[in-house]
């Protein structure tokens, strides 16, 4: 597993990949609104090719040149987040500012590309100062700060599942490196109570945690979603209502082609496409983590466990929100749901994960083969 890391990891996101296309011709259909019955897949389509094209050259690009660019990335991501809040720049869509318009590529997430960066500005900084890991400042204070400006901003944009995701891939980089537990656990138990305190303040997310835990009772206002979504698991049984028979996808479950694809997987498809969707994050998870236990530098490392994280939490979020295991929030489900950016950055995260993959398993040419060396021996 460990030196076939990479094919187990092309394997897994080529059948998310497919499936989501599959899905999405499914479900697209119905949106209302829309006057081109098949205008995501198209686009979606092109987003695969886009982001199949960067997957490529990100896995042929230097570790080396990343670690030089990191700071000039870091601050321009950084930009793009302010950008959101811009009058005539960012793009509000549902109360939540996370988009804004460029004029060549269109609408675009700045978090996607913000959580990336971050991670690789992390393994950098480490990289740097592997022998300050254990101090106070170099180890925890300034790489907090690096992570943590990102992260603010994200959840400012009220895009609290991306944030979410950035802050498991920081801690597990922090535990991970070797930062001292004494500077973790605090600062982690702070930020959550923070957080809960927040969320119990907000009128808008304490509605969505009470509707959660009462569905039955919320079917027709914040618990509707959910609803819904357990309705169309129940639908499907075991082996589904076939593909393209699915019926709550008739506008009953609104997002069905984004952040609720998943229950339509369940009932269209069955039990055994929904467990193979889990099971391929799975292969993802242990291959990601695979490949940074094979990195033969600090930075390669760090790098392949945050961006498998980046990819497999928002993942685990999805179907917990979708099967209501969790309270609702709206993040897609990487390399399946519809949306252009997350699809991009996601598999040129995988370009990554497989450029570090192979740079481990890259031979060294002798300068003398044994081939040609001269042996003499003593006869007794």
């Amino acid at each position: 597993m460990l030196r076939h890391a990479s094919i187990f990891l092309c394997l897994a996101v080529a059948a998310l990949v497919a499936l989501g296309l599959v899905m999405l011709t499914s479900t697209s259909v119905w949106v209302r609104g829309i006057d081109e019955s098949y205008l995501f897949v198209r686009k979606q389509t092109m987003m695969v090719v886009v982001g199949l094209v960067l997957a490529v050259a990100a896995a042929f690009v230097p570790g080396e040149w990343m670690r030089k660019m990191a700071p000039w990335m870091w601050i321009g991501s950084l930009g793009l987040l302010v950008l959101c809040f811009v009058p005539g720049i960012g793009v509000e869509i549902y109360g939540s500012k996370r988009w804004i318009h460029m004029p060549v590529i269109g609408q675009f997430q700045p978090s996607e590309l913000a959580k990336a960066v971050t991670v690789i500005s992390l393994a950098a900084w480490f990289a740097r100062w592997q022998t300050e890991v254990p101090t106070f400042w170099r180890g925890f204070i300034i790489p907090g700060a690096i992570a943590g400006a990102p992260i603010l901003a994200i959840a400012a944009e009220t895009d609290v599942g991306s944030a979410l995701a950035l802050s498991v891939a920081t801690g597990a980089i922090l535990y991970t490196i070797g930062t001292r537990l004494l500077f973790i656990i605090p600062t982690a138990v702070t930020v959550m109570t923070a957080a809960s305190v927040y969320v119990y303040h907000n009128e808008n997310r304490w509605s969505r945690i009470q509707a959660w835990l009462d569905l039955e009772a919320h079917q027709r206002d914040k618990g509707m979603q959910q609803w819904r979504a357990l309705l169309a698991l129940g639908n499907g049984g075991p082996w589904g209502a076939g593909l393209g028979n699915g019926v709550e996808k008739f506008s009953t479950l609104t997002f069905a082609h984004i952040d609720f694809i998943f229950p339509v997987i369940g009932e269209e498809l069955g039990l055994p496409f929904t467990l193979g969707v889990v099971i391929c994050y799975v292969l993802i998870a242990v291959a990601g983590t695979a490949i940074a236990v094979q990195a033969t530098n600090v930075f390669n490392r760090c790098v392949a466990l945050g961006l498998t994280c980046m990819i497999v939490v928002p993942a685990m979020v999805n179907i917990g929100v979708t099967t209501a295991v969790l309270p609702n929030d709206g993040l897609p489900l990487p390399f399946v749901s519809y949306g252009g950016t997350s699809l991009v950055f996601s598999l040129a995260a995988v370009g990554v994960l497989v450029g570090i993959h192979r740079s481990s398993h890259a031979t060294v040419k002798q300068e003398f083969p044994l081939t040609r060396e001269t042996r003499l021996a003593v006869r007794l």
